[in-house]
């Protein structure tokens, strides 16, 4: 079965949050390409003076720096939490930029990468100065 992905450099109707300082324009300028992408990975979360918590999740979208996924957990913005991708062996730590509820219970959570790796999805990226075909 073939999939196909979707490279974005922009995505409108995304408005400023108080993580992302882009232009009130409603559209976010963007470090790589995006694509969106349903993987199932695994989150390992460890809140303050407790014991680690783990979930199975999926993402929704994914970038060279990060990726926006869905989340039950009730993580913040700041927090550290470790991803685990079915693409590659190995946990990679990310920080949290955006926690956004959902009425279905999960949150959709921006998360970023502490050290950008476009290889850790699985994934060729196209380069930094590629556009999308019109």
């Amino acid at each position: 079965m073939k999939q196909e992905y979707r490279f974005y450099d922009e995505l409108p109707d995304r408005k400023r949050s108080p993580v992302n300082d882009e232009a009130s324009s409603g559209i976010e300028m963007r470090r790589s390409q995006r694509v969106v992408l349903r993987l199932p990975i695994q989150v390992r979360w460890t809140p303050q003076g407790d014991s680690a918590i783990t979930e199975e999740t999926v993402t929704l979208v994914v970038n060279a720096h990060g990726a926006l996924i869905s989340l039950a957990m009730k993580v913040k913005a700041g927090s550290r939490i470790f991803v685990r991708s079915s693409a590659v062996t190995g946990d990679k730590e990310c920080r949290v930029v955006r926690v956004q509820e959902k009425p279905q219970g999960k949150s959709e959570v921006g998360v970023e990468f502490l050290r950008p790796d476009a290889k850790f999805w699985g994934l060729e990226f196209p380069p930094d100065d590629w556009k999308q075909a019109v």
